[in-house]
C-alpha cells in the first residue's frame, strides 16, 4: 500500500490491485469469459497450425546441417508425432500441481505461455542459419519440448479457470460455455489448419512455424488484458496436498481413474488424424471439382481442417437437436454419451481401413471417403471429449480442479503413447511392417470395440459427487 499527498497536503492511500477470489452471486455471464475464449481461439490457432504441418514437415521438408534433404520415414514421423502428443498431455499434471499448490491458475497460465512462445521461436529457426551450427533434428526436438511444457502446462489450468468463473447462481451456464469454449478452440484450429500448410508450401518453415508463434504471443496478451475481470481462485498451498490425498480427494481420483484409462484408446485413434490419416491422404485423389473447369487440389495436411469445421457445426446440432431428441426416449447422461462416442470411434476408423485396402489393391480412392471418416470421428469427439471435459470439472473437489483436469489430459498422453509404442513395435528390421496395409487400421478398430464394451460395463457402477465453486 503506497501513500500520496492530495491538494491540501493530507495523505491518501492508493490501494493495491485486488482480484475477485470467488464468483459473484450473479445469474449472468461472468465478465472474464470473453477474454478466456479469445485467448483460447488464438492459442489453438498457434498449436494446431504447428501440429497440422508437423508430419508433412518431418517427412518432406526436414534437412540436415548441410542443407540436404533428410526426411523421416512415415513410421518415424508417426513415432515422433505421437511421442510429442504424449509429452503435451503429460505436462498438464506438472502445471496443475504448480497451479493448485503455489501460483494459482492465472499466474501459471501467464508464465508458461512465455515458454510456449519460446518453443515456436525455436521451431521458426529451422529456416535460419542456426541449422548450420545445430543439427536440425535437435532444433526440432527442443522446439517441440518447449511447446510440450508450455502448451501442456497450461491445459488443465485454462479449462479449470473457465469453470472457476461460475458460482451457484449461474452454474447452469457451464455446459453452454464449455461448448462455446470448444467452439473457440475449433475456430482457431480451422483457420490455422487451412492457412499454415500454404505458408509451408509457398513461404517455407520459418513462416509456417513463425506465424503460429505470433498468434501465441497475441493469445498471451489477450489473457493478460482480462486479469482484472477474472475470478482468481487462490492456490491451496499445503492444503492442496492434504485435500488431494484426503479421503474425499482419493475417492474422486479412484472414481475417475477407470474413466480416464478407458477413454485413452479413443485418443490413440483420434490423434492419428494428424499422422496416419495425413500419410494415407498423400496416396488418395485429393482433387475437388468446383465447376466444369475449376478444381482445387487439397493438401494432405489441410484435410485436418474438416474436423474443427464439423465441430463448430456439430456443437449446436448436438446441444439443440440430437440431445433433446434422444432425451425423449432415454435419459441423456454423460456416461451414456461417452459410451455411444466410443462405438462411433470404432466405426470412424473402419473407413480408413477400407480405404487402405483399396490403395493396397492398386486403386486411388477419392478424398471424399476421408470426409465420411471425419464426420464419424467428429461426432465421437463431441460425445466423448466435450462430455469428459465438463464431467471432470464437476466431479473434482474445489481445491483440486486443475489436478483432476490434468489426470483427464493424462489419458490423452496414455492413448498417444500406446499408438507410438504400436508403431515402434510393428517396424521390422527390413523396413516392412507387422501390420501392413489395412491390418494397421483394423487393429485399432478391434482395440476400440473392446474398449467400448468394457466402458459400458464399468459405467453401470460409477458413483461420483458434483462440486461447483461458490456452492457450499
Amino acid at each position: 500500500m503506497s501513500e500520496s499527498k492530495d491538494n491540501v497536503g493530507s495523505p491518501t492511500r492508493r490501494p493495491t490491485v485486488e482480484y475477485l477470489t470467488s464468483p459473484l452471486l450473479s445469474s449472468k455471464m461472468p465478465r472474464g469469459i470473453p477474454y478466456i475464449v479469445g485467448n483460447e481461439a488464438a492459442e489453438r490457432f498457434s498449436y494446431y497450425g504447428m501440429k497440422a504441418i508437423l508430419t508433412i514437415f518431418m517427412t518432406q521438408y526436414l534437412l540436415d546441417s548441410y542443407g540436404h534433404a533428410a526426411p523421416m520415414s512415415d513410421e518415424q514421423a508417426k513415432v515422433w508425432g505421437h511421442t510429442f502428443n504424449t509429452a503435451v498431455y503429460f505436462f498438464p499434471i506438472c502445471g496443475a500441481i504448480l497451479s493448485d499448490w503455489l501460483l494459482g491458475k492465472y499466474r501459471t497460465i501467464l508464465s508458461l505461455s512465455i515458454v510456449y512462445c519460446a518453443g515456436h521461436l525455436v521451431l521458426a529457426s529451422l529456416d535460419s542459419s542456426l541449422t548450420q551450427v545445430v543439427r536440425p533434428q535437435t532444433i526440432l526436438w527442443w522446439g517441440l519440448a518447449l511447446i510440450s511444457v508450455g502448451s501442456g502446462g497450461i491445459k488443465p489450468c485454462v479449462s479449470a479457470h473457465v469453470g472457476d468463473q461460475f458460482g451457484a447462481a449461474n452454474q447452469y451456464l457451464i455446459p453452454k460455455i464449455f461448448g462455446w469454449f470448444y467452439f473457440a478452440i475449433n475456430f482457431g484450429s480451422t483457420i490455422s489448419t487451412l492457412l499454415t500448410p500454404l505458408l509451408l508450401l509457398y513461404w517455407g518453415p520459418g513462416w509456417a512455424f513463425g506465424v503460429p508463434g505470433v498468434l501465441m504471443a497475441l493469445a498471451t496478451f489477450v489473457f493478460w488484458l482480462g486479469r482484472s475481470k477474472f475470478v482468481h481462485i487462490p492456490p491451496a498451498g499445503k492444503q492442496f496436498f492434504s485435500e488431494t490425498f484426503s479421503r474425499e480427494g482419493i475417492r474422486a481420483m479412484l472414481n475417475l481413474a477407470p474413466l480416464y484409462v478407458l477413454i485413452a484408446p479413443f485418443w490413440g485413434l483420434f490423434d492419428q488424424t494428424a499422422t496416419s490419416w495425413v500419410i494415407q491422404a498423400k496416396k488418395m485423389d485429393r482433387v475437388l471439382w468446383l465447376g466444369q473447369k475449376v478444381h482445387w487440389e487439397v493438401l494432405p495436411s489441410q484435410l485436418q481442417a474438416i474436423n474443427p469445421m464439423l465441430v463448430m457445426l456439430f456443437i449446436p446440432l448436438f446441444s439443440y437437436g440430437v440431445y433433446p431428441l434422444a432425451g425423449r426416449v432415454v435419459a441423456v447422461t454423460p456416461l451414456r454419451k461417452i459410451s455411444v462416442g466410443l462405438f462411433v470411434t470404432a466405426a470412424a476408423f473402419a473407413v480408413p481401413a477400407w480405404v487402405e485396402s483399396r490403395i493396397t489393391a492398386g486403386a486411388t480412392p477419392h478424398i471424399v471417403w476421408h470426409l465420411a471418416a471425419y464426420v464419424l470421428i467428429t461426432a465421437a469427439e463431441i460425445l466423448v471429449s466435450i462430455t469428459v471435459l465438463e464431467f471432470s470439472y464437476t466431479q473434482a473437489p474445489k481445491k483440486m480442479k486443475s489436478f483432476i483436469m490434468s489426470l483427464y489430459l493424462l489419458s490423452i498422453a496414455l492413448g498417444n503413447q500406446f499408438t507410438a509404442m504400436v508403431n515402434r513395435f510393428i517396424q521390422n528390421g527390413d523396413g516392412t511392417s507387422k501390420l501392413p496395409g489395412a491390418d494397421y487400421y483394423w487393429f485399432f478398430v478391434i482395440v476400440m470395440l473392446a474398449t467400448a464394451v468394457a466402458f459400458v460395463f464399468w459405467s453401470q457402477f460409477y458413483h461420483g459427487q458434483t462440486y461447483i465453486q461458490g456452492d457450499e
